[in-house]
């Protein structure tokens, strides 16, 4: 019955492939609650409203909705056409003797399931599955999921899958044991570190990824974490500015490669990794030249053309297998509002934020209306105010901000 509210908003199991989901009808302005999966997509801002609470319009992604009942019924057919290695991990990762150890959310298993599907199914299960291409000379494939989900075990799951298989059969061209794993920033690279399988908290032993017995195999493979920045490179121009006595010109492929790889410079048929994806878009100075104008978005795209420009290069002198992107919102910035056209293409595997927080993988977020706090009763001030006594607070209260600078110590 449709309400004009919705009064609880995990309605099911984190587990469990989703079975009801809310939706919203804009012209009765109300939500009803009905069976069955809510269809992959997004949503976008309704024309120009600007309403804190305007619902947006929801839009779908056809080719995720196009694989979706195909990895299900591949699923329940007991995963036909894996390798022996693909078989035992996938009925490790659903062993319900487990489950009181630890236990995979759906929207974890679902994503490397369909990775597998599109990898190891014969292409006669495949026809009609077309995934676009980024317009590079390498395979990409994204899996969408909502930040809080888990993606970085999946990670593990995904180079645990393909070092596996790699080891037990060195000419299955299908797979790799030498990953690049490319992070945003420091921070989030060395969290990235239990990716290592020699790691001393690694995810493949803290999640019971990989059976004992396999763990000495898997590190035989190699996993490289590298900031986005090792990416970089001088141009001609960049060298021709330098006044530096060092004269060198421009690094070739193979120079380049080696300094990136370092001990992994020897590899060849890279599986590469970028997480949070969103920041490796490969852009069209010419036609994207208008909005690149403004600074932060110029910044993006200069940020964006070292990533995929680095893994062109990679690319070029290793080759690169497949690259898996994962992120929460794979969308090429455009300086307008999100659109399909921003949208990554390649995107395979999808679970958002609505399906996250009805599944309670996330917490609710709520929207401040009103600050009921309440007050020291003597001074009537904010139980924060004496923060603005601080000295390098105070100082920097009335700072005019720069779009460059640091956040200051105290935020």
């Amino acid at each position: 019955m449709p309400r004009t509210t919705i009064d609880r908003l995990i309605i099911n199991s984190p587990y469990e492939e989703p079975q009801r989901h809310w939706r919203y009808d804009r012209e009765a302005r109300a939500f009803e609650l009905v069976a069955g999966r809510r269809p992959a997509g997004y949503v976008v801002a309704s024309g120009d409203s600007r309403a804190f609470d305007d619902p947006g319009i929801f839009v779908e992604i056809p080719l995720v909705n196009q694989i979706r009942p195909r990895v299900k019924a591949w699923r329940e057919a007991g995963y036909p056409g894996v390798t022996s290695i693909t078989k035992r991990l996938l009925e490790h990762w659903r062993d319900p003797e487990a489950f009181d150890a630890r236990r995979f959310f759906f929207c974890q298993l679902e994503a490397v399931e369909t990775l597998i599907w599109l990898t190891e199914t014969p292409a006669a299960e495949r026809v009609g599955i077309t995934i676009p291409s980024d317009g590079g000379d390498f395979d990409r494939q994204c899996c969408k999921m909502a930040t809080g989900t888990g993606k970085t075990v999946v990670m593990a799951m995904v180079i645990a899958w393909h070092i596996l298989n790699k080891v037990a059969n060195p000419q299955d061209a299908r797979f790799s044991k030498n990953v690049l794993v490319i992070a945003p920033g420091l921070t989030v690279k060395k969290r990235l570190a239990v990716l290592e399988p020699a790691g001393a908290d690694n995810y493949y032993e803290a999640f019971d990824i990989v059976p004992s017995a396999l763990l000495d195999k898997l590190r035989q493979g190699k996993v490289l974490i590298r900031n986005w920045h090792a990416l970089a490179w001088e141009s001609e121009a960049q060298i021709k500015k330098r006044r530096s006595v060092d004269k060198r010109g421009v690094k070739s492929d193979e120079a380049y490669t080696r300094e990136v790889l370092g001990e992994m410079a020897n590899a060849h048929s890279l599986l590469v990794i970028n997480d949070e994806a969103h920041h490796a878009w490969r852009v069209n100075w010419e036609a994207e030249g208008k909005y690149l104008r403004q600074r932060d978005l110029k910044d993006s795209a200069e940020e964006a053309t070292v990533w995929i420009g680095g893994l062109d290069r990679l690319h070029r002198s290793r080759g690169i297998l497949t690259c898996y992107d994962f992120s929460a919102t794979p969308f090429t910035p455009s300086g307008k509002k999100s659109s399909e056209e921003s949208l990554f293409g390649w995107i395979v595997s999808d679970f958002g934020l609505n399906d996250a927080i009805e599944s309670g993988l996330v917490k609710t977020p709520r929207v401040v209306v009103r600050d009921d706090a309440v007050p020291d009763a003597k001074t009537y001030k904010s139980r924060l105010y004496h923060i603005y006594n601080d000295p390098e607070v105070k100082d920097d209260l009335n700072r005019q901000a720069n779009p460059r600078s640091r956040c200051p110590t105290w935020c």
